[in-house]
């Protein structure tokens, strides 16, 4: 889902943008190979559940088979939201009243089910609310497409919704977590809604499940900066294995997105990854924000290809899942088709099997799909008239391929502590999970000392508990390691877990870098992180202490990178940020940002000079950013300051200087 402009959007950090050159082009990667079947028998497909209905295998198999021939052009709350109807009645539609055709991909969000989108009703009743989420993928398939599903869960520590970061929420309903049977119960829910979505026939409806998206950005509690990535990973592990194995859940296809942009590096694609066990499709979301086309383009196209080629090394499906044309007005009347233009002329990015666009949710807010009388109707006309985009009409035997599924082999992985949890208690859960079969020894054993048993529990983990040594809870990192015996074969998981109290900062201080317990990743997990850059610790630069912070930047693959830590606090009676900076000689330039109120509200300096030294900058020297023209003329007051929710580190380029690092250290209001 497009977030707000606080959240997501294109940072310009030079006085004027700078084209990202566009990348050479890579040769097309072979899809892995499938298993082969004779002539006339059922095709094997690889895909998250081996019980898998025919239908959702078929539906693999037909987007697997699509790849190169065409990308469906998909359309969230096609049918319930629009700008040339009211009441949804499951046929009206903006895609249909501009090009007379309904989209290929109908999109959809578990906001239904608490009433917060339609054509769910607040207050109306949980059945209700299950019945009309069940009703919107019915009409999708009857109108000829593909349904998905989006999840914008709550938060289930307060009570708010998906933009609340606060309360760890993760960690909260992971199990063991004080909050996580309220979350089996919103699963149990989706379960409900998704297993009732049949035909008149009574087959179940395929249907692309889209959970924990845009986990990269800081926007939403499953993001960047309010979990870990292993955390994150086992949030989506279980979501996958309790409505597959618990719920009996099997016409739904598991779909990974992170958001934009990654400079066509998959390493920070592929940090939060939950396993090609729980993955059925590769997505990709962006939004053209304003930095103007050439640039989002260029950046757009590179990492498609790059989640093209990772989804063809693993047999999945690649797919363009959410993107659209956000800027406050329409800044180029041929954005559709300059859009396919860039995407198709590259051989690997044109393999994405599907792009879905945003809602018309109506009013005054954007319209990505265009209707009747607006400035862009024409262009997306050509875009629906392009023979290589598909809307429902194009669509043929899309869930008549005859398969099987090749069967999983055992898998096992720790469920909880996850890696780089910080554990206080004296006592702690040990939990694997080990499917589909059941493991003859189960054990744990920390930093490689004696192996102690878990046992079956009746949630289905082999669980025990580990009394943590007190000589080690003084802010120390052990490694945790457990291993099962199924079928002949011994399998392995470990984590490093970080042990005993951190001393709290004083008020106002966002970071001093001590308390990670030397442990890099552990520093990296802390920060949102925006394009390319690593976080190390430093013992040999810093203001005090043990660690300063080492920050490189590198702008190969983007002008400009970022790092966000989120800060709930109030700073009215500071009047100065303060922080230890050794930059590296370059003429590039970096940014403070502080998110106040609602407003970014940015300090520009430049990386000139060597040394070591203190900077203080007055709160009253800090502007908007450039881009919020919403807020030109706000200052960084007391009554915004009392509202502080993030601190960002930004470098852009200035120069030919394209790598560079720059250390830090003791960031804080004073």
């Amino acid at each position: 889902m497009l977030s707000s402009p606080l959240k997501r959007r294109t940072f310009i950090l030079l006085a004027a943008s700078v084209a990202v050159a566009a990348g050479a082009r890579t040769p097309v990667a072979a899809a892995a190979p499938s298993p082969s079947a004779p002539v006339g028998a059922p095709a094997p497909v690889r895909i998250v559940d081996d019980k898998a209905t025919p239908a959702t295998r078929a539906l693999f198999a037909y987007l697997r088979r699509q790849q190169g021939k065409g990308i469906l052009f998909g359309h969230q709350h096609d049918l319930t939201y629009g700008f040339t109807f009211a009441a949804p009645d499951g046929k009206a539609s903006d895609t249909r009243a501009a090009v007379g055709d309904y989209p290929a991909v109908f999109g959809w969000d578990t906001l239904i089910l608490d009433g917060d989108e339609r054509p769910g009703v607040r207050g109306g009743t949980e059945a209700e609310n299950i019945a009309a989420l069940s009703w919107c993928i019915r009409q999708g398939d009857a109108r000829g497409g593909i349904n998905t599903l989006t999840a914008h869960m709550p938060n289930f520590v307060t009570g708010k919704n998906f933009y609340d970061t606060t309360g760890r929420v993760v960690s909260q309903i992971l199990p063991g977590g004080a909050k996580h049977a309220d979350f089996n119960a919103f699963l149990d829910r989706i379960a409900r809604a998704v297993k009732g979505a049949r035909r008149p026939d009574g087959t179940a409806i395929p249907v692309i499940f889209r959970p924990f998206h845009e986990n990269n950005g800081g926007w939403f509690w499953w993001g960047a900066g309010h979990t870990t990535s292993a955390a994150y990973i086992e949030l989506f592990r279980y979501t996958v294995e309790y409505l597959r194995d618990t719920r009996g859940v099997h016409n739904l296809l598991y779909a990974y997105s992170p958001n934009s942009s990654f400079g066509g590096d998959p390493t920070g694609y592929l940090k939060t990854y939950p396993g090609d066990r729980f993955v059925d499709v590769l997505g990709y979301d962006s939004y053209d924000e304003g930095a103007g086309p050439t640039p989002w383009l260029d950046g757009l196209v590179r990492d498609l290809a790059m989640v093209v080629r990772l989804a063809n090394e693993r047999g999945k499906l690649p797919a363009f899942t959410e993107f659209g044309e956000s800027g406050t007005e329409v800044r180029d009347p041929q954005w559709f088709t300059k859009l396919s233009e860039a995407v198709t002329a590259d051989p690997l990015a044109r393999q994405v099997t599907f792009m879905l666009t945003w809602a018309n949710f109506g009013g005054s807010k954007r319209a990505y799909v265009p209707y009747p009388g607006h400035v862009l109707l024409p262009n997306f006309a050509t875009f629906h008239q392009d023979p290589y985009t598909l809307f429902a009409a194009d669509l043929r035997e899309v869930f008549s391929a005859r398969t099987i599924a090749v069967r999983n082999a055992p898998f096992m992985h720790l469920v909880t502590p996850t890696d780089r949890q910080r554990l206080t208690a004296s006592k702690t859960t040990v939990r694997v999970r080990v499917t589909p079969a059941r493991a003859r020894r189960v054990t744990y054993s920390v930093n490689g000392g004696r192996a102690r048993p878990l046992c079956l529990d009746a949630d289905g983990f082999y669980s025990g508990d580990w009394s943590i040594d007190p000589a080690l809870r003084n802010n120390r990192s052990v490694t945790l390691t457990v291993s099962a015996r199924v079928d002949g074969e011994t399998l392995a998981d470990s984590a490093v877990v970080l042990l005993g109290e951190v001393a709290p900062l004083p008020a106002g201080w966002i970071d001093d870098f001590e308390g990670y317990a030397g442990d890099d990743v552990a520093l990296s997990e802390a920060y949102t992180h925006l394009n390319s850059n690593i976080l190390t610790l430093s013992r040999d630069h810093k203001s005090s202490g043990s660690y300063g912070l080492a920050y490189a930047y590198d702008f190969t693959g983007a002008e400009f990178t970022g790092i966000g830590k989120s800060v709930v606090a109030d700073w009215s009676a500071f009047t100065s940020l303060a922080l230890w900076l050794q930059a590296d000689g370059s003429d590039n330039g970096g940014a403070l940002e502080i998110v106040a109120d609602g407003v970014q509200f940015q300090y520009r300096f430049p990386l000139a000079g060597t040394s070591g030294q203190e900077i203080r900058t007055p709160f009253s020297d800090f502007r908007p950013a450039p881009w919020d023209t919403a807020h030109a003329g706000a200052m960084l007051d007391a009554a915004h300051l009392a509202k502080v929710t993030a601190f960002n580190l930004y470098f852009g380029r200035a120069s030919a200087v394209t790598k560079g690092v720059v250390y830090v250290d003791n960031i804080r209001a004073e």
